[in-house]
């Protein structure tokens, strides 16, 4: 049996490590979304507060885990510290600027039953489960990034940061599967139905992130462009859906929610990392 208090095994084992940790950030958003057989309504304030939350995370997320052994990684290779990390970064906002203007998908996020996107016919259940792709890809990547990272022995990127990251990534996830699956059940939806609509938004974190640590194993002298991309990414999702969308109605709750939420993820990486 693994012990997975032991980082020696996490270093020698990281694609089992990076699924674990998916797997962790997947389940917080079940039973976040679980709270759909215990409440029919919830608060808008409540919502923006969760959303705000998740934001938070995300960004300190991108930043702590991410862009600064980025940086580091940068300098030790001998270029310049902030091309790697700014060309990865810009390029991961592109790449999601792009798909999200291709790729027909639904807003999961908004809850609207528009397609965004180029038109097409496919189906609502289609539509959700590309949504579901676009959102939380990047999360799952960061976290496959990270632990690949840990386990090239790339200074400033270890074991006990990785963990953070999944960690943080996990707790925001528990409002975030609550924050998606209650909507549907305020519209009348069943509880199950709703339920599942939230556990799933998380459900490709796990093969996102043993796709990001296969690939950065695979191709270390990109890891500081990696690991810029995967902040991106992330950015991306928080500033043009999660933070819009929190803003909506209760601004100080929602910007309260960011404040908590970036200061436990900015705490957890300095802690753990």
């Amino acid at each position: 049996m693994f012990n997975l208090m032991d980082q020696t095994v996490l270093v020698n084992h990281p694609i089992f490590a990076a699924l674990i940790a998916g797997l962790f950030a997947w389940g917080m958003t079940a039973l976040g979304a679980g709270g759909v057989f215990v409440f029919r309504t919830v608060t808008q304030k409540l919502l923006d507060a969760m959303l705000g939350f998740a934001a938070g995370v995300m960004i300190a997320a991108s930043f702590w885990s991410l862009l600064a052994p980025s940086i580091v990684l940068s300098g030790q290779l001998g270029v310049i510290k902030w091309v790697p990390p700014a060309i990865g970064f810009l390029t991961g906002g592109a790449f999601l600027w792009i798909v999200d203007k291709i790729l027909p998908h639904l807003n999961i996020v908004k809850s609207r039953s528009r397609p965004e996107g180029l038109p097409t016919g496919w189906h609502t259940t289609v539509l959700l489960f590309l949504a579901i792709t676009f959102h939380n890809f990047p999360e799952g990547l960061a976290v496959g990034v990270a632990f690949g990272a840990a386990a090239a022995g790339i200074p400033g990127a270890t074991i006990a940061s990785a963990i953070a990251l999944a960690i943080g990534i996990g707790i925001q996830n528990f409002p975030e599967g609550f924050a998606v699956s209650m909507p549907f059940r305020r519209v009348g939806v069943g509880k199950l139905k709703s339920f599942l609509f939230g556990q799933g938004s998380a459900i490709v974190e796990p093969i996102a992130a043993v796709i990001g640590v296969v690939g950065i194993l695979a191709m270390r002298p990109l890891l500081p462009y990696a690991l810029a991309f995967a902040a991106g990414a992330m950015i991306y999702v928080s500033v043009e859906e999660i933070i819009p969308e929190s803003q909506k109605n209760s601004t100080d709750v929602a910007t309260i929610g960011a404040m908590l939420g970036f200061t436990i993820m900015m705490i957890l990486d300095v802690a753990l990392g």
